[in-house]
């Protein structure tokens, strides 16, 4: 393991963190919630009314509980983190009689799920292997969600991927940006590596670049203008109009680091 990344203790250390300081905000997650947003519209293209489905990585609950908002689904999410699991139930206490589908909340481990074979029609997987140290826990992690999918289910895996992160910082370079680095909680995965590890039980439907415009103007326009006016501002805020406006527009190109994944178990 490399000197910069974090030990599995850290990880959880990092994310118990993450959930006492920003309580039922998406920060707690991810400080840009305009992708999370964009995540959930792509995901709600899948789930279908009357479906069972698994979140792995809930967090605070923030997506299952959209989900279930706009879906008349039943979700299960875990996290392995007990503070997020404590805050997704607060969460739910608020908003349980605005549901269109049910949702409960547990503790549970994407490496050893304590979930029956072939149960749920979906499986939602956001932003969770990246975070399992190595290559031999991603691929059990991967197994897993194989394993409590129904046959003809839909593995739903939102990930950043080596591709899109090499891409964008490529094109970053071109403009004298610096490399936006990894963080050392995160193993980026390798598409291929993913799609390969899975095919002898998943087909790829789709890969969905859904947030390929919004990284271009975020992580390259924004700090090049930013630099050519001189201007003052915060370039990492999420939470400006620009980043709102881009995150309106329809997906062009291969330069977003987070992508969905869409599988079919055979």
């Amino acid at each position: 393991m490399s000197d910069d990344k974090f030990t599995l203790d850290q990880i959880r250390g990092y994310w118990s963190q993450q959930a006492v300081e920003h309580g039922q905000s998406p920060a707690a997650s991810w400080s840009d919630f305009h992708v999370i947003d964009m995540e959930i519209r792509e995901i709600l293209k899948y789930l279908v009314d009357g479906e069972g489905v698994l979140d792995i990585g809930c967090a605070n609950g923030y997506s299952a509980i959209q989900f279930a908002g706009q879906r008349r689904v039943a979700i299960r999410g875990l996290d392995f983190i007990p503070e997020m699991i404590a805050e997704a139930r607060a969460r739910l206490g608020n908003v349980i009689t605005g549901l269109r589908g049910s949702v409960d909340f547990d503790v549970g481990d994407i490496t050893r799920l304590n979930e029956p074979d072939n149960t749920y029609d979906k499986v939602v997987v956001i932003r969770v292997i990246i975070g399992l140290g190595n290559w031999t826990r991603q691929v059990q992690g991967l197994g897993e969600c194989v394993r409590v999918l129904k046959p003809g289910g839909l593995l739903l895996l939102s990930e950043a991927t080596l591709q899109g992160w090499r891409q964008l910082n490529a094109f970053r370079r071109e403009w004298g940006l610096p490399e936006i680095p990894m963080p050392p909680f995160n193993w980026y995965v390798d598409q291929d590596d993913v799609c390969n590890a899975v095919a002898p039980r998943l087909e790829l439907v789709k890969l969905v670049n859904f947030a390929s415009t919004y990284y271009l103007g975020t992580r390259v326009l924004k700090p090049l203008l930013a630099q050519a006016l001189g201007a003052t501002v915060n370039v990492a805020n999420p939470d400006m109009e620009w980043n709102r406006w881009f995150a309106q527009l329809p997906a062009v190109g291969d330069y977003g680091t987070q992508k969905l994944f869409v599988f079919r178990k055979r």
